[in-house]
């Protein structure tokens, strides 16, 4: 792996010089090292030849404090009736036929924006991060497909497809989410890896699992009250980064680097 910097604008007024980081997947054994430093895999350009990462402010679980909520519970109750089971392909095992793309691309059609066009999902599928199919099925009918990255200690749950006509009826995408979780757990999995957490919106995560934690650019922390208040201020965030926005830049860098 090979770690690099982009560089991004600069803001005079409040010396303020951001750079973009980076990583370079030189091998699929690299990936629970460079999803441990907070990258995630970036797929925004299909032309790109190089598996690249991005570090940005990423969510995992840690299978040592997790457990079961009321949410998961409640969520169960709610999917009961569906007989929901599931089942996981190695990629190279896995069959891809033309009912597995129209389904995937029907969903992102509705619930992307645009952001997942027929070219893109293709990159994604076929980019060697990409390791396993996950197929969700309700009483033999195809309901949602996980594609993730998995090795021996991690999950990391990249891009998932659901039923538009269940997902209004019941949280099928939290059942999916919670079962993958609860699995890998029982698999002996010690991370799953669940995406970027910025914005309210995300926060559901926050709410739904027990054993979280956020890389906050030094480093995995369980602080999920400080997760919280950093989503919530997102919208309002300035270009000043946390340090020069801070109320008191000697306690900031106190609390940050135990001083």
């Amino acid at each position: 792996m090979k770690i690099f910097y982009s560089e991004s604008l600069p803001d005079y007024a409040s010396y303020t010089f951001n750079y973009g980081i980076y990583c370079l997947k030189e091998s699929n054994e690299e990936l629970s090292q460079i999803l441990s430093k907070g990258f995630l895999p970036y797929s925004g350009n299909i032309h790109l030849s190089k598996d690249i990462f991005y570090l940005a402010r990423s969510l995992r679980l840690n299978a040592q404090h997790y457990k079961e909520t009321s949410e998961n519970r409640r969520v169960q109750r709610k999917v009961a009736h569906l007989d929901l089971h599931f089942n996981t392909y190695r990629k190279e095992d896995f069959d891809r036929n033309p009912q597995f793309d129209h389904f995937c691309q029907n969903y992102a059609r509705e619930r992307m924006g645009g952001n997942m066009p027929p070219e893109r999902f293709d990159f994604v599928y076929k980019n060697s991060t990409c390791t396993h199919i996950t197929e969700f099925t309700s009483m033999e009918k195809t309901i949602g497909y996980l594609l993730s990255a998995q090795g021996e200690e991690f999950l990391q749950y990249w891009f998932s497809f659901f039923d538009l006509a269940l997902m209004k009826e019941v949280p099928i995408g939290k059942w999916m989410m919670w079962k993958m979780i609860a699995h890998a757990v029982e698999q002996g999995k010690e991370h799953i890896y669940l995406g970027t957490c910025y914005g309210t919106k995300s926060l559901y995560k926050v709410r739904d699992f027990k054993g979280l934690e956020f890389f906050d650019g030094y480093g995995w922390s369980s602080d999920l009250t400080a997760l919280k208040s950093k989503c919530k201020s997102d919208d309002q965030r300035g270009s000043a980064d946390d340090l020069k926005a801070a109320e008191d830049m000697n306690k900031y860098l106190e609390a940050l680097l135990d001083l």
